[in-house]
Protein backbone atom coordinates (compact mmCIF):
# COMPACT_ATOMS: atom_id res chain seq x y z
CA UNK A 1 0.00 0.00 0.00
CA UNK A 2 1.34 3.39 -0.99
CA UNK A 3 1.49 5.69 2.02
CA UNK A 4 0.50 9.35 2.20
CA UNK A 5 3.61 11.37 2.99
CA UNK A 6 2.54 13.97 5.55
CA UNK A 7 4.68 16.81 6.90
CA UNK A 8 3.46 18.60 10.03
CA UNK A 9 4.99 22.09 10.08
CA UNK A 10 4.99 24.18 13.24
CA UNK A 11 6.67 27.44 14.24
CA UNK A 12 7.68 25.63 17.44
CA UNK A 13 8.29 28.89 19.28
CA UNK A 14 5.57 29.09 21.96
CA UNK A 15 6.55 25.68 23.34
CA UNK A 16 10.07 26.96 23.95
CA UNK A 17 9.12 30.22 25.66
CA UNK A 18 5.84 29.65 27.55
CA UNK A 19 5.57 27.17 30.44
CA UNK A 20 1.80 26.80 29.98
CA UNK A 21 2.26 25.72 26.36
CA UNK A 22 5.21 23.46 27.15
CA UNK A 23 3.14 21.66 29.77
CA UNK A 24 0.39 20.95 27.26
CA UNK A 25 2.64 20.13 24.31
CA UNK A 26 6.07 19.21 25.74
CA UNK A 27 7.44 18.07 22.38
CA UNK A 28 5.57 20.65 20.35
CA UNK A 29 2.12 20.93 18.82
CA UNK A 30 3.40 19.24 15.70
CA UNK A 31 4.64 16.20 17.66
CA UNK A 32 1.21 15.78 19.23
CA UNK A 33 -0.43 15.87 15.78
CA UNK A 34 2.13 13.38 14.49
CA UNK A 35 1.41 11.02 17.40
CA UNK A 36 -2.21 10.47 16.37
CA UNK A 37 -1.54 10.48 12.64
CA UNK A 38 1.09 7.79 13.21
CA UNK A 39 -1.72 5.42 14.24
CA UNK A 40 -2.79 5.24 10.60
CA UNK A 41 -1.05 2.60 8.50
CA UNK A 42 -1.64 4.56 5.31
CA UNK A 43 0.38 7.58 6.52
CA UNK A 44 4.09 8.32 6.87
CA UNK A 45 4.49 11.44 9.04
CA UNK A 46 7.49 13.70 9.57
CA UNK A 47 7.97 16.95 11.48
CA UNK A 48 9.26 20.34 10.36
CA UNK A 49 9.76 23.63 12.20
CA UNK A 50 10.59 27.22 11.37
CA UNK A 51 14.04 27.11 12.97
CA UNK A 52 15.09 23.93 11.15
CA UNK A 53 17.49 24.25 8.19
CA UNK A 54 15.65 25.65 5.18
CA UNK A 55 12.77 26.40 7.56
CA UNK A 56 12.06 22.68 7.72
CA UNK A 57 11.15 22.33 4.04
CA UNK A 58 14.20 21.88 1.80
CA UNK A 59 13.38 20.99 -1.79
CA UNK A 60 13.98 17.26 -1.30
CA UNK A 61 11.42 17.20 1.55
CA UNK A 62 8.86 19.41 -0.15
CA UNK A 63 8.87 17.47 -3.42
CA UNK A 64 8.06 14.24 -1.54
CA UNK A 65 5.24 15.76 0.56
CA UNK A 66 1.70 14.70 -0.31
CA UNK A 67 -0.03 16.75 2.42
CA UNK A 68 1.44 19.69 4.32
CA UNK A 69 -0.16 20.55 7.67
CA UNK A 70 0.66 24.08 8.84
CA UNK A 71 0.48 25.69 12.29
CA UNK A 72 1.81 29.23 12.71
CA UNK A 73 1.05 32.20 14.93
CA UNK A 74 3.56 34.86 15.92
CA UNK A 75 6.24 34.42 13.26
CA UNK A 76 4.29 34.46 10.00
CA UNK A 77 6.53 37.22 8.61
CA UNK A 78 9.65 35.10 9.05
CA UNK A 79 8.55 32.49 6.53
CA UNK A 80 10.59 32.92 3.36
CA UNK A 81 8.62 34.22 0.38
CA UNK A 82 10.44 31.88 -2.01
CA UNK A 83 9.32 28.92 0.09
CA UNK A 84 5.74 30.21 0.06
CA UNK A 85 5.80 30.33 -3.73
CA UNK A 86 7.06 26.74 -3.91
CA UNK A 87 4.28 25.58 -1.59
CA UNK A 88 1.65 27.45 -3.58
CA UNK A 89 2.89 26.03 -6.87
CA UNK A 90 2.84 22.44 -5.58
CA UNK A 91 -0.74 22.85 -4.39
CA UNK A 92 -1.90 24.48 -7.62
CA UNK A 93 -0.30 21.72 -9.69
CA UNK A 94 -2.09 19.07 -7.66
CA UNK A 95 1.14 17.63 -6.26
CA UNK A 96 0.34 18.42 -2.62
CA UNK A 97 -2.62 19.16 -0.36
CA UNK A 98 -2.55 21.84 2.34
CA UNK A 99 -4.22 21.77 5.77
CA UNK A 100 -4.14 25.07 7.70
CA UNK A 101 -4.80 24.90 11.43
CA UNK A 102 -5.99 27.66 13.75
CA UNK A 103 -3.77 30.78 13.41
CA UNK A 104 -2.58 29.58 10.03
CA UNK A 105 -5.45 31.68 8.67
CA UNK A 106 -2.85 34.48 8.71
CA UNK A 107 0.03 32.35 7.42
CA UNK A 108 1.73 33.33 4.20
CA UNK A 109 1.06 29.99 2.45
CA UNK A 110 -2.67 29.95 3.24
CA UNK A 111 -3.14 33.54 2.10
CA UNK A 112 -1.11 32.95 -1.07
CA UNK A 113 -2.92 29.75 -2.00
CA UNK A 114 -6.49 30.77 -1.21
CA UNK A 115 -6.20 34.47 -2.05
CA UNK A 116 -7.22 36.28 1.13
CA UNK A 117 -5.98 38.59 3.87
CA UNK A 118 -7.20 36.02 6.39
CA UNK A 119 -8.54 38.60 8.84
CA UNK A 120 -11.07 37.68 11.51
CA UNK A 121 -12.15 38.67 15.01
CA UNK A 122 -10.96 36.92 18.16
CA UNK A 123 -11.36 36.94 21.93
CA UNK A 124 -10.91 35.03 25.18
CA UNK A 125 -10.69 31.26 25.53
CA UNK A 126 -14.16 29.80 26.12
CA UNK A 127 -16.47 26.88 25.40
CA UNK A 128 -17.01 26.08 21.75
CA UNK A 129 -19.56 23.85 20.08
CA UNK A 130 -18.43 22.49 16.73
CA UNK A 131 -21.36 21.77 14.41
CA UNK A 132 -21.18 19.43 11.44
CA UNK A 133 -22.64 21.42 8.56
CA UNK A 134 -22.05 18.86 5.80
CA UNK A 135 -22.26 15.33 7.26
CA UNK A 136 -21.92 13.73 3.81
CA UNK A 137 -18.45 15.20 3.30
CA UNK A 138 -15.42 12.90 3.53
CA UNK A 139 -13.84 15.07 6.25
CA UNK A 140 -16.94 14.66 8.41
CA UNK A 141 -16.76 10.86 8.41
CA UNK A 142 -17.19 9.52 11.96
CA UNK A 143 -18.02 12.95 13.42
CA UNK A 144 -21.33 13.50 15.31
CA UNK A 145 -23.70 16.34 14.50
CA UNK A 146 -21.88 18.43 17.13
CA UNK A 147 -19.24 18.15 19.83
CA UNK A 148 -17.96 20.34 22.65
CA UNK A 149 -14.52 21.86 23.18
CA UNK A 150 -14.33 22.94 26.82
CA UNK A 151 -11.82 25.71 26.10
CA UNK A 152 -10.76 27.20 22.77
CA UNK A 153 -9.75 30.66 21.61
CA UNK A 154 -12.69 32.62 20.24
CA UNK A 155 -12.43 33.09 16.49
CA UNK A 156 -15.36 34.93 14.98
CA UNK A 157 -16.99 36.22 11.83
CA UNK A 158 -16.53 38.21 9.81
CA UNK A 159 -13.82 35.89 8.50
CA UNK A 160 -12.32 37.33 5.32
CA UNK A 161 -11.89 34.28 3.15
CA UNK A 162 -13.25 33.54 -0.32
CA UNK A 163 -16.50 31.61 -0.47
CA UNK A 164 -15.56 28.03 0.51
CA UNK A 165 -16.19 25.26 -2.00
CA UNK A 166 -17.54 23.27 0.94
CA UNK A 167 -18.33 24.41 4.48
CA UNK A 168 -18.00 21.23 6.52
CA UNK A 169 -18.02 22.66 10.07
CA UNK A 170 -19.35 25.75 11.82
CA UNK A 171 -18.60 26.87 15.36
CA UNK A 172 -20.64 28.54 18.08
CA UNK A 173 -18.93 30.11 21.11
CA UNK A 174 -20.41 30.75 24.54
CA UNK A 175 -20.20 34.52 24.01
CA UNK A 176 -22.60 34.01 21.09
CA UNK A 177 -20.14 34.39 18.22
CA UNK A 178 -20.13 32.10 15.18
CA UNK A 179 -17.34 31.01 12.85
CA UNK A 180 -16.94 29.13 9.58
CA UNK A 181 -14.64 26.67 11.30
CA UNK A 182 -13.98 23.98 8.70
CA UNK A 183 -13.75 25.17 5.10
CA UNK A 184 -12.58 23.43 1.92
CA UNK A 185 -11.12 25.12 -1.13
CA UNK A 186 -10.05 23.85 -4.54
CA UNK A 187 -7.19 25.80 -6.06
CA UNK A 188 -5.89 24.72 -9.43
CA UNK A 189 -5.62 20.94 -9.19
CA UNK A 190 -5.04 21.00 -5.42
CA UNK A 191 -7.12 20.92 -2.25
CA UNK A 192 -6.98 23.10 0.87
CA UNK A 193 -8.72 22.65 4.22
CA UNK A 194 -8.84 25.29 6.97
CA UNK A 195 -9.76 24.11 10.48
CA UNK A 196 -10.17 26.60 13.33
CA UNK A 197 -9.40 24.77 16.65
CA UNK A 198 -5.83 24.55 17.92
CA UNK A 199 -4.83 27.47 20.16
CA UNK A 200 -1.53 26.76 21.86
CA UNK A 201 -2.94 27.06 25.41
CA UNK A 202 -5.90 24.74 24.73
CA UNK A 203 -6.14 20.96 24.62
CA UNK A 204 -7.98 20.76 21.31
CA UNK A 205 -5.39 18.55 19.62
CA UNK A 206 -6.10 15.89 22.27
CA UNK A 207 -9.81 15.84 21.42
CA UNK A 208 -10.65 12.60 19.53
CA UNK A 209 -13.02 14.35 17.14
CA UNK A 210 -10.47 17.03 16.29
CA UNK A 211 -7.96 14.26 15.69
CA UNK A 212 -10.41 12.40 13.45
CA UNK A 213 -11.16 15.55 11.44
CA UNK A 214 -7.47 16.26 10.82
CA UNK A 215 -6.92 12.62 9.88
CA UNK A 216 -9.86 12.71 7.47
CA UNK A 217 -8.57 15.99 6.03
CA UNK A 218 -5.22 14.41 5.19
CA UNK A 219 -6.92 11.66 3.21
CA UNK A 220 -9.21 14.17 1.47
CA UNK A 221 -6.42 16.59 0.57
CA UNK A 222 -3.89 14.09 -0.76
CA UNK A 223 -3.08 14.33 -4.49
CA UNK A 224 -5.44 12.45 -6.79
CA UNK A 225 -2.68 10.60 -8.61
CA UNK A 226 -3.34 12.03 -12.06
CA UNK A 227 -2.35 9.87 -14.99
CA UNK A 228 -0.84 12.89 -16.71
CA UNK A 229 1.41 15.80 -15.81
CA UNK A 230 -0.36 19.02 -14.90
CA UNK A 231 1.68 22.04 -15.89
CA UNK A 232 1.67 25.75 -15.20
CA UNK A 233 2.79 26.42 -18.78
CA UNK A 234 0.56 26.79 -21.79
CA UNK A 235 1.53 23.93 -24.16
CA UNK A 236 1.10 26.25 -27.15
CA UNK A 237 3.81 28.65 -25.98
CA UNK A 238 7.28 27.86 -27.25
CA UNK A 239 10.23 27.57 -24.85
CA UNK A 240 11.81 30.62 -26.42
CA UNK A 241 8.68 32.66 -25.87
CA UNK A 242 8.47 31.47 -22.25
CA UNK A 243 12.08 32.43 -21.61
CA UNK A 244 11.48 35.87 -23.04
CA UNK A 245 8.33 36.27 -20.97
CA UNK A 246 10.06 35.19 -17.73
CA UNK A 247 12.92 37.60 -18.37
Amino acid sequence: MSKINVVVWNEFRHEKTKDSVRELYPNGLHATIKSFLDLNEDMSVTLAALDDPDQGLPDEVLKNTDVLIWWGHKAHKEVDDALVQKIRNRVYLGKMGFVALHSAHHSKPFKAIVGTNGNLSWGRNQKEIMWTMMPSHEIAAGIPDHFLLESEELYSEPFYIPQPDALVFGAWFEDGHIMRAGACFHRGAGKVFYFQPGHETCRSFYNPYVQRIITNAVRWAKPNGFGYEITDRCPHITAKTVDEFDA
